[in-house]
């Protein structure tokens, strides 16, 4: 095997419970509150019942469970449709660094091995942890260059599935050859009009890392040069190999603890403008506004704001990378909710007028700063000649300005709820806060399920 695949397996197949530190361990249940909240709040989501409906023409020989229902398949299926859920309302945790994604993605595949092999709460929380230190580290040192987050969730998807399984290190290359050089997506998924495929294009990676690693633990091999052969990875993003930092562990922090929560439903570069925008709402009234003006770092206004679709977003997937619709709707209904992406408030013409008032343009000092500071500034100017302005490096959620306990339970709650109910939701957040005490997933997934 070439040197990286080597590293990566060596660390996942060493890394044990007893390495973790306790903020890492505690990171892992605020993470999993959220991306379960997220889940439960998209129960009947179109893209999440698509996804379940081919799901359930399949059985798991072991099976696995779908979240929310009371639903068997295969492993791999469960992790397809697990993930198009929690993904559905673009409100699950984001890691920003050379590359960027959401880690939480894996979370499902992670869920659905282990529910299927029956394994318990210490196992799924390292697991976690091997997953998200794959996704966070190859983000930190891979520019994605046309291709899209799912490269870093097929690997550390592959290697929290093989943790669950056991894997030594052989068996764990080869769950990381064959997904690697399966699953590599397009960035194309996320440019321009965005469709469906938007939040199930990590669901995919997630498939092909657990089918993998269910051929790897059947002895199936990968290529033994994944990343650094002739044709690998690493040739087709046109880099040399990482010089890899020690991963964590030995008081090396773990990187799940240095992601970013998101406030509002929304992709990650809106949630600064979006908070900046409802504390100048309290300061004028929407119809005295003359222009409102946004000036961010280069990557958010090349995500949200550089192609004329975002100007006037057609779908649910697009709205919510829209920095134009997403300002304009907060400053007109005083927030950004699931509600914002209803099909009439999409279509509502009344939001357009406001959009037409916006500019956004970026600030070369803030892409400087940027992915350690998420810089935004945000200028108001009324109709008589006033300006408001309000500006932040570290949105609420920000790994550096994160959110409490208190208010992860309480997003929690406020996506939840709607499905669950207050006392099924003080049931799930229970059974997260004494995961490393559970001998299977069962109570999870049980108190998850709703008919």
């Amino acid at each position: 095997m070439d040197a990286t695949t080597g590293y990566l397996s060596d660390y996942a197949c060493r890394l044990a419970y007893e390495d973790l530190s306790s903020d890492a361990v505690h990171q892992v249940k605020r993470t999993l509150i959220d991306t379960l909240g997220c889940g439960a709040g998209a129960l009947d989501a179109e893209p999440a019942a698509i996804a379940r409906r081919a799901a359930a023409r399949v059985r798991g020989n072991p099976p696995a469970r779908l979240l929310g229902r009371t639903q068997q398949t295969s492993s791999d299926l469960a992790a397809f449709a697990n993930t198009a859920l929690v993904r559905y309302l673009d409100c699950n945790d984001t890691y920003a660094a050379r590359g960027t994604g959401h880690p939480s993605d894996m979370i499902p595949a992670v869920l659905a091995v282990a529910d299927a092999h029956r394994a318990n709460g210490r196992s799924v929380i390292t697991a976690i942890v091997v997953a998200y230190e794959m996704f966070c580290r190859l983000a930190d040192e891979v520019p994605l260059k046309g291709w899209d987050q799912g490269i870093f969730a097929a690997i550390g998807s592959a290697c929290g599935a093989g943790k669950i399984l056991g894997f030594d290190r052989t068996a764990m290359a080869n769950a990381i050859s064959i997904a690697i050089t399966t699953g590599l997506p397009l960035g194309v998924t996320r440019i321009g009009e965005l469709s469906m495929w938007k939040g199930c294009a990590t669901a995919a990676a997630n498939r092909t890392a657990v089918f993998a690693a269910e051929l790897a633990a059947d002895g199936m091999t990968g290529p033994g040069h994944p990343f650094e052969g002739r044709d690998g990875l690493w040739q087709h993003l046109g880099i040399d190999a990482p010089k890899w930092p020690r991963f964590g562990g030995d008081g090396e922090p773990f990187r799940i603890t240095r992601t970013t929560f998101k406030a509002y439903p929304a992709v990650v570069h809106t949630q600064g403008p979006i908070g900046l925008v409802l504390q100048l709402r309290e300061q004028v009234a929407v119809g005295d506004i003359a222009a409102v003006h946004v000036a961010t770092y280069a990557d958010a206004v090349r995500r949200t704001a550089k192609e004329a679709e975002k100007w006037d977003p057609r779908t649910r997937e697009t709205a919510d990378h829209s920095m134009p619709y997403l300002v304009a709707a907060a400053l007109q209904d005083g927030g950004v909710t699931p509600a914002t992406f209803a099909p009439l408030r999409l279509q509502d013409p009344a939001l357009r007028p406001l959009i037409k008032k916006l500019t956004v343009v970026e600030d070369p000092e803030f892409t400087r700063r940027y992915p350690a500071e998420s810089c935004t500034r945000v200028e108001v100017t009324t109709t008589s000649g006033h300006r408001l302005t309000a500006e932040t490096a570290h949105p609420k959620g920000h790994r550096d300005n994160p959110l409490s306990d208190g208010e992860v339970e309480a997003k929690f709650r406020g996506l939840a709820s709607g499905t669950l109910g207050a006392e099924r939701c003080d049931r799930v957040l229970g059974e997260v806060r004494s995961l490393e005490k559970a001998p299977t997933l069962d109570r999870l997934f049980e108190t998850l399920s709703v008919a």
